[in-house]
């Protein structure tokens, strides 16, 4: 027989994955997340793709969808236009201050990207699901923005907003039990 708890449990252990601690701050709770995103008008993607199948084309199109109300700015200077919209080299290239940047990038571009966050103006430092730069967060941390790493923005947005439906992450059926 199977012990399900102990599955469960095995399962949950292998997704749990333990960072760096940043001294003095800790990851955001839902309900700050919600404030955040509440807050947030703006949002500039760095490192947004121009490719379907990449995770940021997939955000920045569920950002640009009927789904959320942000004005999004792309950041790619590889790009001149991504899902029909222009694309800028810098943020300080921007038309408008960002609210938030969200972050397409690796892990070590992380701090320069914080600095530019900082120099645009920016009050948030979204760093997307697998990235995680105690650098970079300190640099957002000490110029007074607020810091969420290693969450997918649209995942976030869908949660609090109920469109987790979209693309197929919803089944409709609610159910706690193990099937094997």
């Amino acid at each position: 027989t199977l012990d399900r708890s102990s599955a469960a449990s095995d399962v949950y252990k292998r997704q749990t994955v333990t960072h760096e601690p940043v001294p003095g701050w800790s990851e955001p709770t839902a309900s700050e997340r919600l404030g955040l995103l509440q807050r947030t008008n703006i949002v500039a993607m760095v490192g947004v793709s121009a490719t379907p199948a990449r995770p940021s084309n997939f955000v920045a199109t569920y950002l640009l969808s009927s789904s959320t109300d942000f004005e999004v700015y792309f950041v790619n200077p590889m790009a001149e236009e991504i899902l029909e919209r222009p694309c800028y080299s810098t943020l300080q290239d921007l038309p408008v201050k960002p609210d938030m940047v969200d972050v397409f990038r690796r892990s070590g571009d992380l701090p320069e990207v914080a600095e530019e966050a900082v120099a645009a103006g920016a009050t948030s430092f979204w760093a997307q699901l697998g990235l995680w730069n105690v650098d970079a967060a300190n640099i957002a941390i000490e110029n007074g923005l607020e810091v969420v790493m290693d969450r997918c923005l649209k995942i976030e947005h869908a949660r609090f907003h109920g469109g987790l439906h979209l693309a197929g992450f919803d089944t409709g059926v609610i159910d706690s039990r193990l099937t094997t």
